[in-house]
Formats: structure tokens, sequence, C-alpha cells
């Protein structure tokens, strides 16, 4: 594989996945843990590689996703944008803290990115989400490490590859 090819395979290979999970039901009782799948893998993305997800990159991404899933066009291609927009800004910091440091640093963007999605779903007419629409950005926060872990593993595995 050529040098550009790689890394974009495994980018565009992650946000498949991470549509795939999206679009997977979950029991009632556990659906306030699902994670914002597309959200951490873009987030990863803008951490590890900003050139390759910027802000445009995402609201195209949140744009398909918004029209896989169904939901309210453009809402998840805001969230995404102010996702981006938040590590790229605060990017020097984030790549330099512990895996640790990093999950509580997702809590809190993940968290962040709940806040506009209930302010986006109450602007729109659709009510006020339950109290477990709360819970999805802790289980972000336990798997970012995991998830981080992983992509960093399979980018190193396909830059030695390369060379």
């Amino acid at each position: 594989m050529s040098r550009q090819r790689a890394p974009g395979v495994l980018l565009w290979g992650s946000v498949l996945a991470a549509w795939l999970l999206a679009l997977l039901p979950v029991p009632a009782a556990l659906a306030g843990f699902k994670p914002f799948w597309l959200g951490l893998v873009v987030a990863y993305w803008a951490l590890e590689t900003p050139e390759r997800m910027g802000l445009g990159r995402a609201f195209v991404l949140g744009l398909l996703a918004d029209l896989v899933a169904g939901t309210l066009l453009g809402e998840q291609a805001v969230r995404l944008c102010i996702l981006v927009f938040l590590v790229a800004r605060f990017r020097p910091r984030l790549r330099f803290f512990p895996l640790a440091q990093q999950s509580l640093a997702m809590l809190v963007l993940l968290a962040n990115d709940r806040a506009v999605t209930w302010a986006i779903r109450v602007a729109s007419g659709e009510g006020v989400p339950p109290a477990g629409f709360w819970l999805a950005p802790v289980a972000g926060m336990l798997l970012w490490p995991w998830l981080f872990l992983l992509l960093d593993r399979l980018s190193a595995r396909m830059r030695t590859r390369e060379g």
C-alpha cells in the first residue's frame, strides 16, 4: 500500500465500524449506555492526525450519519463539528495526557456533546430526554482507552508494513 492509502484505509474502516456499531440495537435497559461511537472515532483521528480529520470532514461524516441513522438532518454534523473544534483547540494538552486523563477529558467532551444534543432536541420540539440519556458519556469514557489503544496499534502496524 502507498503511504497515503494505508492511513486512509484505517480511517475509513474505523468510521464504517463506528457507523455499524451505532446502528446495532441494544436492549432498552442499556440504551442509556450506548456510546457515541462516531464521536469517539472522530475524536481519535482529530487528536492523532488533525490534517485528516478537520471540521469539513467531520461535518460531512455527521451529515452521512444523520442520513444513515434517520436523525434530524444536521444534528450529528453539528455535534461532530463542535467535538472536532474542541479536540483541535486542546490538542496540544490532550495529546500528552496519560490515557486516564485523556479518558476524563473525553468524559467532559462527551458530556458537552450530550448538552448540545439536549439543546438541539429541545429546540426541535422533541422534548426533554430521559435521565438515562446522560449515561452515554460515562460509557464513552470507559471505552476510550481501549479504542485509543486499538486504533493506535493498528495505525502503527500499517506504518511498519509501509516502511
